[in-house]
């Protein structure tokens, strides 16, 4: 009985944690949507970024809401639409034969995204790495006993 409580406690966690992940997901593409009025091509900016921020903020109100038909294709519509222009964007960058493609946005761009997901990355781990252990008690079991008490 015991396992059964201390399971569904954990799956409960696990809910609002996902929640919590796409609230704040939802904030940043909000954020980001906001950013880009001062773009010269804002529009097309503001709509990459605002379904998403939609769409996550769906998520965190009801999780259940991904399956659901509207969801679904306006997601699907929002990556078909995201892959088309990153083709575009690979298509030209080809027929230009840019040789120097650092000195476009298009070429700046993925890796500025680079540097954010390595200091995200770095930020995050030990967090990850911290919460994998705290929940899988098995693998600290062989743990000295000022290590189980530390936390």
């Amino acid at each position: 009985m015991g396992d059964l409580c201390q399971n569904q406690r954990r799956k409960f966690w696990f809910a609002v944690i996902w929640r919590l992940c796409n609230f704040c997901m939802s904030v940043f593409f909000s954020l980001a949507t906001y950013v880009q009025i001062n773009d010269p091509d804002a529009g097309l900016w503001m709509v990459g970024y605002g379904v998403p921020a939609v769409l996550a903020g769906l998520v965190g109100l009801n999780p259940h809401v991904t399956e659901t038909l509207p969801w679904r294709r306006l997601s699907d519509l929002h990556v078909t639409l995201s892959a088309a222009v990153a083709a575009m964007l690979a298509w030209r960058l080809d027929k230009e034969r840019l040789s120097e493609m650092f000195h476009q946005e298009e070429g700046r761009a993925p890796v500025g995204l680079l540097r954010v997901l390595t200091a995200v990355g770095i930020t995050v781990f030990p967090f990850v790495a911290w919460l994998y252990f705290h929940l899988n008690q098995e693998l600290r079991a062989n743990w000295p006993t000022h290590c189980k008490t530390a936390i």
